[in-house]
């Protein structure tokens, strides 16, 4: 992958060694101290802190047990660099705007968003990727920790394509264990869940999520951070103008409860089924 690791510290391994050493000196340890707590070896620390070295699931899961005021912030890093096929070169981990921003609306095309994901469904996107082991378990454990962070803070406008609600993730009692967690999750008072019709629009071609000063988006081929103003304004409108195309909050939940009960007992929903009907 490129940008991971560089010669000179400044890819985007040199991030996450960035962080480590802020974080290790707010805490007033040497790097042989760091090694004593994580249990690690101190000069494979100090690549990793100088951005010789790309950081690993092991060093992320350590860093994050002796520095809890970060939240789970190492390996969700790792999480999302690792599933991005592409960095580009004035990344900025996407966490950093995140964790301050207000406001969060959601979009993304043909699976749950990963922030209503319940953890079997997470389990099995997972596994469908191809991640097995000490990888797998840092991912569930990175996303499940930002759904924590972020549902219980934000504001959050989420768009739902209504093809997601269709297409069987692991079992239909998984499926049917995630319409019912989404449900749960849209009534908490700060969270807004539409359903976009199966209809063009003008999200077709990504996905994305946007913070109040930044916009992570992402397609086939990249994915990254955008910060330029018009940027921002820009995708904003035009989350407004795929809102204005969806169901209504009230025909958005009562579709899915509809569909949660059709895939109970193993049923596989049909896409005559509508917002009117799902509950009949």
């Amino acid at each position: 992958m490129a940008g991971i690791s560089g010669s000179n510290g400044k890819g985007v391994a040199g991030h996450f060694g960035r962080q480590m050493r802020r974080d290790r000196l707010a805490h007033g340890w040497s790097i042989t101290e760091l090694a004593k707590q994580t249990k690690l070896d101190a000069a494979y620390l100090g690549r990793i802190e100088n951005g010789l070295r790309p950081p690993s699931v092991r060093v992320a899961g350590a860093l994050d047990k002796v520095f809890p005021e970060r939240r789970g912030w190492y390996l969700q890093w790792l999480d999302e660099i690792r599933t991005a096929p592409e960095v580009p070169a004035t990344f900025r981990t996407w966490s950093d705007y995140e964790d301050v921003s207000v406001t969060l609306r959601l979009w993304t095309p043909l699976i749950v968003n990963g922030l209503f994901q319940s953890e079997d469904y997470a389990r099995a996107l997972i596994a469908i990727s191809g991640a097995t082991g000490d990888v797998a378990t840092a991912r569930l454990a990175a996303r499940l920790e930002r759904q924590k962070r972020v549902l219980g803070r934000c504001r959050v406008s989420y768009v739902l394509d209504q093809s997601a609600l269709y297409r069987r993730i692991g079992s239909p009692e998984t499926m049917a264990a995630q319409l019912r967690h989404m449900i749960e999750v849209a009534a908490l008072p700060n969270i807004v869940l539409q359903v976009m019709p199966e209809v063009g629009h003008v999200a077709l071609a990504a996905d994305y999520a946007l913070a109040d000063d930044a916009v992570w988006s992402e397609h086939f081929i990249s994915g990254g951070v955008y910060t330029d103003r018009n940027i921002v304004a820009s995708a904003a409108a035009r989350h407004d103008i795929l809102r204005g195309e969806c169901l209504k909050v009230s025909e958005s939940l009562a579709l899915i409860e509809g569909l949660a009960e059709q895939w109970t007992g193993g049923n596989q929903p049909t896409r005559q089924v509508t917002a009117a009907t799902a509950s009949k």
